[in-house]
């Protein structure tokens, strides 16, 4: 069975040995290696093969040299990954390739196995909707409300609820109780000795919350008080420590922004995305979107939109006003076995079209780099096996521009069900 990888240089930059040799043994672990033909679209490329490795060497002029991937009207590629070397401005992209009995039919790819490519993206996105939006049916069975003036504020498991109302505040008071509601059963609650105002109740949460910090179970505490409310338009019955919000259950809310470029006059669009900061405490060195952040209590989703924009990737208040749209929201639950909570979301969708000639620039130290994909590149990231994917959480926002941008067709099936997953938890 014959093998063929397609290769081209998007943008001038130097192709590293070690990235070739990354990507070779990436493919090897997936392949069984014979006939390899290399296509470039230039002819100043060499190939050396031995039993353990593949040497790529392309010189000045080749990496200069704007071409285009030749086309393989025989031929539909079965699997697709991207790699970028370290430095940013190159981006090579792999593609291999069987060469029996396969058809192509203009632009439209059809597998070996039959599945339109189209439809293969539509059950890539529902994987990575799964991959954040699943509890498990038995814990799900489990979850115990926490209820504050017949308001149900969050979910945990019996395992976190026995664990609260075993800890002692300030004083050597308990803060937290179980409680017997008529219909639903156990329900955990606050104390009845603390006050039945805001500012008491999250003191009293508070002082469970940094003793779990200082035993190490709340971890990448921010200081950032999160409301903890009903419904997003409710006032808060009390705040949480964003680090700690997972362990009441409640409700999170955060404003995500896709960054977009061109789109218009035939130039096709193209994403900014942002590679983390490798000392974030969470998802360390993972690819994210342009801008993202939690929305804290006190401010506004514009208002935060235009903080995170300017804080994070440099971007000027009136370019931020200019060309920032909103774009609804998604929603989403989640069970960490890790650390026994539960994560409940609701993302507010935004687009942010940028000149072609911005570029975002690194701030407060939450992002490495910026660099930019075409729609192709941030539709084969959906793949489950993609060696460099998002962060978890941004893929259903992308997938909701993707469906709403009319990147992928709703005559697909699977469209609705995509539709639908994408505010799969509570939305209020």
């Amino acid at each position: 069975r014959q093998l063929i990888f397609s290769f081209s240089v998007r943008k001038v930059g130097e192709i590293r040995t070690a990235m070739v040799s990354r990507m070779y043994m990436t493919l090897r672990s997936h392949l069984s290696l014979g006939m390899v033909l290399l296509l470039c679209s230039s002819s100043r490329a060499a190939l050396a093969r031995s039993s353990s490795s593949i040497l790529l060497f392309v010189s000045p002029a080749a990496a200069n040299h704007k071409g285009t991937q030749r086309r393989l009207d025989t031929t539909t590629f079965d699997s697709f990954a991207s790699f970028q070397t370290s430095d940013s401005r190159t981006m090579t992209t792999v593609r291999c390739a069987s060469s029996s009995s396969s058809i192509s039919s203009g632009d439209r790819q059809i597998r070996q196995d039959g599945i339109p490519d189209e439809e293969q993206v539509i059950q890539n996105m529902l994987y990575r909707i799964r991959n954040v939006n699943k509890i498990p049916d038995d814990i799900r069975a489990s979850l115990i409300d926490f209820v504050v003036d017949e308001k149900r504020l969050g979910k945990v498991t019996p395992k976190m609820a026995d664990m609260l109302c075993q800890m002692t505040g300030d004083g050597g008071k308990h803060v937290f109780g179980l409680t017997s509601a008529d219909e639903d059963g156990t329900c955990l609650t606050l104390s009845g000795d603390i006050p039945a105002n805001c500012e008491a109740r999250t003191e009293a949460v508070m002082s469970i919350m940094k003793q779990l910090a200082t035993d190490g179970v709340v971890t990448g505490w921010r200081d950032e008080l999160y409301p903890v409310t009903q419904g997003f338009y409710e006032p808060p019955t009390l705040l949480v420590e964003r680090a700690a919000a997972p362990f009441l259950g409640c409700m999170e809310y955060g404003i995500h922004v896709n960054g977009i470029v061109g789109g218009s006059n035939k130039d096709e669009p193209k994403m900014w995305i942002a590679r983390r900061s490798k000392t974030k405490s969470k998802w360390p060195g993972m690819l994210d979107h342009v801008v993202a952040g939690g929305q804290p209590s006190g401010l506004g989703l514009m208002e935060n939109v235009i903080k995170e924009c300017y804080e994070e990737a440099g971007i000027p208040e009136a370019v931020t006003r200019e060309c920032v749209r909103a774009g609804g929201a998604i929603s989403y639950e989640t069970f960490s076995s890790r650390q026994g909570v539960i994560g409940r979301a609701v993302l507010f969708c935004y687009e942010l079209y940028l000149p072609n000639d911005f570029e975002p620039k690194p701030v407060d130290g939450e992002v490495d780099e910026f660099f930019l994909w075409t729609m192709d590149q941030v539709k084969a990231s959906l793949s489950p096996d993609f060696p460099d994917p998002i962060k978890p959480n941004c893929y259903p926002v992308i997938i909701d521009y993707l469906l709403r941008a009319n990147h992928v067709s709703p005559e697909t099936p699977g469209y609705l069900d995509v539709l639908r997953e994408l505010r799969g938890g509570d939305c209020r």
